[in-house]
């Protein structure tokens, strides 16, 4: 870590309790990009992110062994049966008791529908898949469940959000809620709304998924991430839905 992102870290670590945004000022990560990123999400022969929603079609309709089943042979259609889908997870999961995020639930139709592996977090297989599904939301709002069972692991993700952790003892809301808009290390700090995941991380020269980007964030303040997977993870997601209720979903989005 460069003493310049150090300092801008320890700058955000001296601000005492967060405020949250209130929703007429939440704004996408988009809108703190340059222009010349924001034509790249935009443009949709320009956007690498598309690459994967590519292979996600391909993979859709893909009989998996043994059942010799794919998923269109259940949901047919991606446009039409998995519209809006995205815009609502994580979803509150019957067999677990507890919710349940997109990938996950990928994983678990594999398993009990196709009788085939799970997929690695991570792996293409698995981002493709999902980047295919949450684009059949793009340009839709954000519309968490209304359901009253997530709330208890919706709180639990807020705790976690405010909680500082690791060796510089930040929050993520120290930064996302408090400093959004300054400069740390050069770049702005955004809002941190998970519109846009599966994205294409510039950075990373990769797709990747809102628990890679978390586990970047925990190694960033010197804290122990939780391993790909964690419920933690998904509470956190689950909460960070709900902070960005009514903003438009962009996956696949681009980000420096």
């Amino acid at each position: 870590m460069t003493r310049l992102v150090l300092l801008g870290l320890l700058g955000c670590a001296s601000i005492g309790v967060a405020a949250e945004i209130p929703p007429q000022d939440r704004r996408s990560g988009f809108e703190f990009m340059s222009p010349q990123t924001q034509a790249m999400q935009s443009e949709e022969t320009s956007n690498p992110g598309m690459l994967w929603v590519a292979d996600g079609e391909r993979l859709w309709s893909e009989p998996q062994a043994p059942a010799g089943k794919s998923c269109a042979s259940c949901h047919a259609e991606a446009t039409k049966s998995m519209r809006g889908v995205a815009a609502r997870y994580p979803a509150f999961d019957e067999e677990t008791k507890r919710p349940i995020d997109l990938m996950g639930r990928i994983n678990r139709c594999r398993v009990k529908r196709q009788g085939a592996a799970s997929l690695t977090y991570q792996s293409d297989e698995l981002l493709a898949l999902t980047a295919y599904v949450a684009n059949q939301s793009h340009g839709m709002p954000i519309t968490p469940p209304a359901d009253s069972r997530l709330q208890p692991f919706r709180e639990n993700g807020r705790a976690w959000f405010e909680r500082r952790l690791g060796q510089l003892q930040l929050s993520c809301a120290a930064c996302h809620d408090d400093r959004w808009g300054a400069r740390l290390g050069g770049s702005v700090i955004p809002q941190g709304h998970p519109t846009g995941y599966p994205l294409y991380r510039l950075e990373w020269q990769n797709m990747g998924s809102l628990q890679r980007r978390l586990r970047g964030c925990l190694v960033g303040v010197r804290a122990q991430p939780f391993d790909f997977g964690a419920p933690e993870y998904v509470d956190i997601e689950l909460f960070l839905m709900e902070r960005a209720r009514g903003l438009t979903m962009e996956t696949p989005a681009v980000r420096p």
